[in-house]
């Protein structure tokens, strides 16, 4: 556990909150509307997408694999949704069965992975056959003059916030293997312009291919 890591999770509400009061609150209220069924939220920080799940939701999974945000995590859960399960994983190695979740939550989480394309699959992994993949993410811009800008800035933005804004995320949720169902680029308000291209959407997983014998009716066939 590092200082920079204690720090980090003792300030993030209060250094979010003008980004989340400028439109970030609704973008994440607009996402969650649709959560339903058996949900997995990854890299949940402190907490900040608890109060928007519905009753739609049957269970709730949050995995966080920092321990400083850790436990604001568990305090914010235990006052907000105590019957959700929280969970120290990182994204890149969850620890659930396959086909665990009908829903999967990414909110400025990718960016921060150590390995994205792993942690994809992972989603993907536990996701069951048709589940869907909401996420609200950091991007490389399309702007070529504002990407050569995030490529000068990533290093500092990495060593500061442990995030890297000009990852390809979208073309790396489709390579993982995901449809992508809708998608809004916009730009997050209140924050340097270098980290401001995000992505809001979601995407899903093909559903299961029905074998031969369940096209043609059953295996007891004369």
């Amino acid at each position: 556990m590092t200082l920079r890591g204690r720090f980090f999770a003792a300030t993030y509400d209060r250094q979010m909150t003008k980004v989340e009061n400028a439109g970030l609150r609704a973008w994440r209220e607009g996402l969650l509307a649709g959560a339903a069924g058996r949900v997995l939220e990854i890299g949940a920080g402190t907490g900040s997408n608890l109060r928007l799940y519905g009753p739609a939701v049957e269970s709730l999974t949050l995995t966080e694999p920092e321990v400083p945000m850790m436990r604001r995590l568990e305090r914010r859960a235990r006052e907000q949704a105590p019957a959700a399960t929280v969970l120290r994983a990182p994204a890149e190695d969850l620890p659930f069965s396959d086909d665990s979740f009908d829903m999967a939550v990414s909110t400025l989480v990718l960016c921060g992975v150590d390995d994205q394309p792993r942690a994809l699959r992972e989603l993907r992994r536990v996701l069951r056959p048709g589940g869907q993949l909401l996420f609200i993410e950091h991007v490389r811009a399309a702007d070529a003059r504002l990407a050569r800008s995030q490529d000068r800035m990533n290093g500092m933005n990495r060593f500061m916030v442990g995030c890297d804004c000009n990852r390809p995320t979208l073309g790396s949720i489709q390579d993982a293997g995901f449809t992508v169902t809708h998608v809004e680029h916009t730009t997050m308000p209140k924050v340097f312009k270098f980290i401001s291209p995000v992505i809001v959407g979601s995407a899903t997983i093909p559903a299961a291919v029905p074998s031969l014998d369940a096209q043609l009716g059953g295996g007891n066939r004369s």
